[in-house]
């Protein structure tokens, strides 16, 4: 896993390193608003952003962007918006399409779901290895990278007021599986793992890691639909990103690995 040129090694993104892993059964697909909403029905659980009342949501999915307030005024293209969450991705009066990634979903909102779901979070080595496809090489040029990333939904146009194509997330439907059967490993939505994040990695050869302890962010993979190359090009399988687990935002969700009995 990783890569040793790293377009981003300030996310620990390399080097490229041997690592060995035991059977598991990831989905193929991010969970859906479909089933996240199963479990909220069957538990009356309520995540983070619902508590709080407020979630993250990026301006171009807004018709009025300006009369939400700015999140961050160094990353002006993200707004803070009252009542979205993963019923509402967009806010009041907007509603969860069935069968797009759930959204809005925070790192403990996951382990929520996969509590009630008998699955769990994949680890970081688990989600890259399965977003591979069956891609032999750990440290393939980029180019040779992207062949079998054909289903990508990253960014087009200008970033970020220029958008060439809707913005958000694509259904599983609009996919292309990899050698695997997994969908939208690539752009689409970042998806959380178990894994605590670290910028440091060992060369050294690892049977199944689990990634840093006690580390205070968690790793998530993939990239979103706002990925691109001149903004940021973490949309490949071997990138990775640092999130605090309490995050949600309208392009953070999960897929899961079934629990063997």
């Amino acid at each position: 896993m990783g890569v040793d040129e790293a377009p981003h090694p300030e996310d620990g993104e390399s080097p490229a390193r041997s690592v060995e892993l035991s059977e598991f059964h990831i989905a193929p697909t991010p969970v859906s608003n479909a089933e996240f909403s199963a479990f909220v029905e069957a538990t009356g659980y309520r995540t983070i952003a619902e508590v709080e009342g407020i979630s993250q949501v990026f301006q171009a999915q807004l018709e009025s962007p300006e009369r939400h307030e700015l999140t961050n005024p160094e990353v002006p293209w993200w707004r803070t918006v009252r009542g979205a969450s993963w019923r509402a991705p967009l806010g009041a009066n907007s509603l969860a399409i069935p069968d797009l990634p759930v959204v809005h979903v925070s790192w403990f909102d996951a382990l929520e779901f996969c509590k009630w779901a008998a699955c769990r979070l994949p680890s970081e080595a688990e989600w890259e290895k399965a977003a591979r496809g069956g891609l032999e090489g750990q440290s393939l040029p980029l180019a040779e990278n992207e062949i079998y990333n054909e289903d990508l939904n990253i960014w087009q146009g200008k970033f970020p007021n220029e958008p060439q194509a809707t913005v958000g997330p694509k259904s599983p439907s609009d996919g292309k599986p990899n050698g695997y059967g997994l969908v939208h490993t690539s752009g689409n939505v970042w998806e959380w793992t178990a894994d605590g994040f670290s910028k440091l990695q060992s060369p050294r050869p690892q049977k199944n890691p689990s990634g840093a302890l006690n580390a205070r962010r968690k790793v998530v993979k993939g990239g979103s639909f706002l990925c691109h190359d001149s903004y940021c090009g973490r949309y490949r399988n071997f990138s990775r990103r640092g999130e605090i687990p309490e995050m949600a935002a309208s392009n953070l969700g999960f897929r899961v690995v079934r629990i063997e009995n």
